[in-house]
């Protein structure tokens, strides 16, 4: 006649301990019934155990019906179940003599339990219906019927260790279930308030780069007129002519500038899907009008047929990454693209100084001042929409200097297709 713990939110579990309690009454019952020459009433004992039985089969049905699209459990099912579980004990003790049963401190685990689990006004019912039901007990209850009444004083001191015992390993079990519980709940949400923060401070960056994307329009344009009749007076003017590849040097940079307005804008709108094959030398060419300065190499598969399903969001974490590796290591950076049948990796690296290992852990989670005047901003924007796209980035030392950057995303990003399909 044991009682049990109930996991609040794991009723797989629940029908497990429930069927372990089972186990140790028809063992009690019949351990007092064979070998202890106690006469117990067997068929209303044998009645509330199958009861218990059946609500448990219950139990089992409802888990696997509606776990997944049931909400989680409430306080009121959870009081419901230390409800059944009360009465059974109670009905258990009646007929095995009452208040006089070594088993009738199993009340206590069960409202240990309660306190732990429950808000205080449902523990205090819980309480208040164990401390009535242990009054009824006194008055009311099947006297038990001994072979040997002698040994009633022998059997009642091994039936309180046996009660002891099972109450500690009861209460132990649930209060470091319940704990190991609890820290998962807390990491959770201390992970889901770092998720919100940093989606609430992607929301406030882009609303300010949408704004400074609309008002840096005017200003381009009138740029590009003025360098436009710069050049046109070029044509017919030798003092201007030693400028003209200052100026187009200049309108390429205006036309970066309008470009990546116009990601901006195209953030709004749906994504665009490309071949990778096709996408990924046309942005690297555009990228290295950013930089004209950069060794750069790309390699890439030649039997590469993946298909990229939002070039804006994927280029813009790989523009971060070229940058900054650009800025440190001009002289060397290298762009290596590998598929996979899980995921897509584009690798990144410089032969730059490097960074520090506590540097490392420190970007992409916030933005972090670094000694050459940055602020980390690019790559906490990179690391963010990583992750939002199901991927990641990893920062590691290069050999044989230098830093590898990794983007890592899942094939869900992607998905594999014919070269010339488009």
């Amino acid at each position: 006649m044991t009682h049990f713990p109930i996991e609040r939110t794991n009723v797989v579990q629940l029908f497990w301990l429930r069927c372990l309690a089972i186990v140790g009454q028809l063992a009690t019952i019949g351990v007092a019934q064979l070998w202890l020459g106690v006469r117990l009433p067997l068929e209303p004992m044998l009645t509330i155990v199958a009861l218990e039985v059946l609500f448990n089969v219950l139990t089992w049905i409802r888990a696997r019906r509606g776990v997944e699209r049931a909400k989680r459990r409430t306080d009121l099912d959870l009081m419901s179940q230390l409800l059944v579980d009360l009465a059974a004990l109670t009905a258990l003790l009646f007929f095995s003599g009452g208040a006089t049963n070594p088993f009738v401190s199993l009340f206590l685990p069960g409202l240990a339990i309660a306190a732990a689990v429950l808000p205080w006004r449902n523990a205090s019912q819980l309480a208040l219906l164990s401390l009535v039901a242990y009054g009824a007990l006194n008055f009311q209850y099947v006297p038990l019927d001994l072979a040997d009444p002698g040994n009633l004083l022998r059997l009642h001191l091994a039936g309180m260790w046996v009660n002891f015992v099972v109450s500690v390993l009861v209460i132990a079990w649930f209060v470091s279930r319940m704990s190991r519980a609890l820290r998962a709940r807390d990491a959770q949400l201390a992970r889901a308030e770092q998720r919100l923060l940093r989606d609430e401070r992607m929301a406030a960056l882009g609303a300010q780069a949408a704004s400074v994307a609309h008002e840096l329009g005017t200003p381009l344009s009138t740029m590009a007129v003025v360098v436009g009749e710069l050049r046109s007076e070029s044509l017919g003017n030798d003092a201007l002519k030693s400028f003209e590849p200052d100026l187009q040097t200049l309108e390429q940079q205006i036309a970066l500038c309008k470009s990546a307005i116009g990601h901006v804008q195209m953030r709004a709108a749906a994504p665009v899907r490309q071949a990778m094959a096709e996408w990924l030398p046309a942005f690297t060419t555009q990228w290295r009008l950013r930089h004209p300065q950069v060794q750069f190499q790309l390699h890439v598969p030649p039997d590469l047929t993946t298909r990229i399903e939002d070039t804006v969001q994927v280029g813009q974490i790989l523009t971060i990454l070229l940058d900054n590796a650009a800025y440190f290591s001009p002289s060397s950076v290298t762009l290596d693209v590998a598929a996979t049948p899980d995921d897509v990796r584009f690798t990144v690296c410089d032969e730059g100084p490097g960074m520090t290992a506590e540097l490392r852990t420190r970007l992409g989670n916030s933005p972090v001042m670094s000694t050459h005047g940055g602020h980390g901003m690019g790559l906490y924007l990179a690391f963010a929409s990583a992750q939002r796209l199901g991927g990641d980035i990893t920062l590691t030392p290069n050999t044989p200097q230098g830093t590898r950057a990794e983007l890592r995303l899942p094939m869900a990003t992607f998905f594999f297709g014919s070269r010339s399909q488009t």
